[in-house]
């Protein structure tokens, strides 16, 4: 007989009980047992932690995401970009003028941008953007990282204290990355990005990385890809479809609206894999893509659905068609080759 779940509680009766009289009260359809888990976490904390620097962390994070959430919530079914790259380049250099016509050719087309609300690119992503169509999510450094004056509206500024909320807001808001000439911070943000999408920890998107014309900064790290990590055994040759090098600003957009041009979105539910379509695709294609990739499929075929009985229940884009698979949760670079020949139906 299946054990039923403990319950996570606090172990004692009186918190316990007005944790779930504050649930009750404050939670919404769906949050209840949410927030009191929530709950019970923070009166945990105070009980089994005297140390105030850790509460102190903990404090900091929550109120960063809390914030974070409330101005991002009203824009959620905008298609956003991140746009990364260099605080140090100067507003005549090469990358500096391409991020600028890149943030304002893609708002154009009525995207929303959101950067790092520093100087350099990010200033640039910033000023090219059309007047509400930007965020900028700024870390609280000693030096180098003022915010740039280009954010129109001041309510879409958000400091960070920590490196690792502000990464966690660029990857959950956007739904897609380009990134422009830099230092260690644009490298340490496009490793954590190709590794979040590599391993599934992150949804499908385009990832570009943007280079001026003349210049071999992005093919060059290309380079160094093949040579010491592709050849080194480190990665697997598909991994090289999880990005995208380009010389122009044209480019890049061109990228980002072919990877949705039908492919819409993802979700997995109970070890079945569903990807929902901006329009059905034809028999043809649906049987190419059972021949191309029955190497990512464990079982079964790719197959038309309707919704799933829990996205039926959440109400989650009931209106668009699906497909279903028992995809093997690995075989991320191929899932980006097979989002490309669904792209091209």
């Amino acid at each position: 007989m299946k054990k039923t779940p403990k319950e996570y509680e606090t172990g004692d009766k009186v918190a316990d009980g007005l944790i779930g009289e504050l649930a009750k009260e404050f939670g919404s359809t769906g949050t209840e047992s949410l927030l009191r888990e929530i709950l019970t976490t923070a009166i945990k904390l105070g009980k089994e932690s005297g140390d105030v620097a850790d509460l102190k962390l903990v404090n900091s994070v929550l109120k960063e995401l809390r914030y974070s959430f409330k101005i991002f919530s009203p824009y959620r079914d905008v298609k956003k970009v991140t746009i990364f790259g260099s605080a140090r380049s100067k507003e005549k250099s090469s990358e500096y003028e391409m991020a600028e016509e890149f943030a304002r050719k893609l708002t154009e087309k009525n995207y929303m941008v959101v950067t790092g609300g520093g100087p350099g690119v990010m200033e640039a992503g910033n000023k090219g953007a059309k007047k509400g169509k930007e965020f900028g999510l700024n870390i609280r450094l000693p030096y180098e990282q003022m915010p740039n004056p280009y954010i129109d509206e001041k309510d879409k500024i958000i400091n960070f204290k920590y490196f690792f909320t502000r990464k966690l807001i660029f990857v959950k808001e956007t739904d897609a990355i380009a990134l422009f000439p830099g230092g260690f911070g644009t490298h340490d943000e496009g490793f954590e990005m190709l590794t979040l999408v590599q391993t599934g920890r992150s949804r499908p998107r385009p990832i570009v990385l943007v280079e001026p014309e003349g210049s071999t900064y992005w093919h060059l790290w290309k380079r160094f890809v093949k040579d010491k990590l592709l050849k080194g055994g480190f990665i697997d040759k598909e991994d090289l479809n999880l990005f995208c090098v380009v010389k122009s600003a044209d480019e890049a957009i061109k990228y980002i609206e072919d990877f949705y041009r039908v492919y819409h979105s993802i979700r997995y539910i109970s070890g079945v894999t569903v990807i929902r379509l901006k329009r059905k695709i034809s028999e043809k294609t649906l049987k190419f893509i059972n021949r191309k990739f029955k190497d990512i499929i464990t079982k079964g075929e790719i197959e038309f659905s309707p919704p799933l009985k829990k996205e039926t229940k959440e109400g989650e884009y009931l209106h668009l068609p699906r497909l279903v698979m028992n995809f093997n949760m690995r075989a991320y670079g191929r899932l980006y080759e097979m989002i490309g020949v669904i792209n091209r139906d």
